[in-house]
């Protein structure tokens, strides 16, 4: 992460404590939930996905795409909503995404997507909430 300082801060035992153990691996230990166990794959409601560890609004429900790649997808994230950064673990280079509000580790972004955009930010859904759209 190029910025190590988030407007929302805590320290790892509240975030332990906050949040559920899948969700603090991921978010914190950048960990990743194994393919196609995410709930949130089948989610076809209108709505927004939201940062699991703050809440912050990361994606519209009319960006998701089905990737075939067992875990949520979206073609565009919510302005100012993520930042990214280089991860060079797993002896490869990829485009690390995190929430822009707590630093939370949601995912990766590829340059495979659908129109318009041509990117694929696939996210753990252990890593998101889903909040309908009311009405």
């Amino acid at each position: 992460m190029q910025d190590p300082h988030f407007p929302i801060e805590k320290p790892d035992e509240e975030w332990k404590h906050e949040l559920s153990p899948e969700a603090y691996r991921v978010l914190r230990k950048h960990g990743t939930e194994r393919a196609g166990t995410s709930p949130l794959n089948a989610e076809k409601r209108e709505g927004a996905f939201l940062c699991a560890g703050c809440a912050q609004p990361l994606f519209e429900s009319r960006t998701k795409f089905e990737s075939g790649t067992g875990w949520p997808s979206f073609y565009a994230p919510k302005n100012g909503a993520v930042e990214t950064s280089v991860d060079r673990s797993f002896f490869t280079t990829r485009t690390e995404v995190h929430c822009a509000r707590c630093g939370g580790h949601l995912g990766h972004v590829f340059p495979d997507g659908p129109a318009p955009t041509g990117q694929r930010y696939c996210m753990n859904g252990a890593a998101l909430k889903f909040e309908p759209k009311e009405g």
